[in-house]
């Protein structure tokens, strides 16, 4: 299922379902909406902070519901990640979604609202840059920026050498549906209710600030799973700062080679998709070309006309 595309004079949401988020870089963010033609709309608890959440989870339902349902609304953005918002999951109206199909935009934490999202309604969401935590920042990649464009334009994308340096780890083509997102989050569904679904598919992986040791953890945990086993193919994004403080340590690149070597599925790594500049937006729930040994991604488009 999915969404429709955006036109200017669109009236976008932006909510909170993780971390509260600086006021300037929203301010920052919300501008940037502005420039390219979008009016927008806060959620009413989004600079409310309860520890390291922006309000109770009852207040950030309330606010991701609140979008959904209002006809104005034609997009939902997140405006940063954090933790927590996998506290929401099984608190989600998602028959509302169902019957008010909109884009929803945000990465990291946000990638268990993603799985949830996918697997209770099917509505294809998208993994791309937050309005305070990348269009707040002082400068932006140009790329990032132009990540904004498949709202507007539903358009095939193709990813390859010409955004960034790309490695081909796992040599081969692989078709199917493209799923993901933060490692941490993916590992955390294993288990639940909204324990994804790599079958068949294109799994996309990113990570920020986690040590050789507990990536190595969790793609143990994610292999003993049957999750890269049963995935058509890998793709790995940024590991932003994903280095040891010990020198009694395998590097990120050693770790992650064990594991993609061992289920012998076409990989492709480098991709600028996480915590990076640029940062590029890819939609999740269509499907996807991967290319390892052309070193492309081919990605359907992700809204409708």
């Amino acid at each position: 299922m999915k969404p429709k595309k955006l036109k200017k004079g669109d009236t976008v949401g932006i909510i909170a379902p993780a971390g509260t988020p600086q006021r300037e870089k929203l301010e920052k963010g919300v501008e940037f909406l502005r420039e390219v033609g979008l009016k927008t709309k806060l959620g009413r608890h989004i600079y409310r902070k309860n520890g390291y959440l922006a309000g109770s989870d009852e207040e950030r339902v309330e606010d991701l519901h609140s979008m959904f349902a209002d006809s104005e609304v034609k997009a939902i953005f997140c405006a940063r990640g954090g933790y927590g918002t996998a506290r929401i999951a099984e608190r989600i109206d998602y028959e509302l979604i169902k019957k008010n199909p909109k884009i929803f935009w945000g990465y990291s934490d946000i990638t268990f609202l993603h799985l949830a999202i996918q697997k209770r309604t099917g509505l294809v969401t998208f993994h791309g840059p937050m309005i305070a935590s990348d269009y707040g920042s002082d400068e932006i990649d140009s790329l990032t920026k132009n990540s904004l464009k498949q709202l507007f334009e539903p358009n095939p994308l193709q990813y390859s050498t010409e955004q960034s340096p790309l490695e081909t780890v796992v040599d081969g083509v692989a078709f199917g549906p493209l799923i993901g997102g933060n490692l941490t989050l993916i590992t955390s569904t294993l288990g639940t209710s909204f324990e994804i679904d790599t079958n068949g598919k294109i799994l996309l992986i990113e990570e920020i600030n986690e040590e050789p040791r507990a990536i190595d953890r969790m793609f143990n945990q994610l292999s003993m799973a049957g999750k890269l086993e049963g995935a058509a193919g890998i793709l790995l994004g940024d590991f932003h700062h994903c280095i040891s403080e010990s020198p009694a340590s395998f590097e990120l690149e050693e770790v992650l080679e064990h594991y993609i070597k061992r289920v012998n599925k076409p990989t492709l790594a480098g991709l600028k998709i996480g915590h990076c500049q640029p940062n590029l937006a890819v939609p999740l729930g269509v499907n996807a070309i991967l290319d390892s040994r052309q070193q492309q991604l081919i990605v359907e488009n992700g809204t409708l006309s």
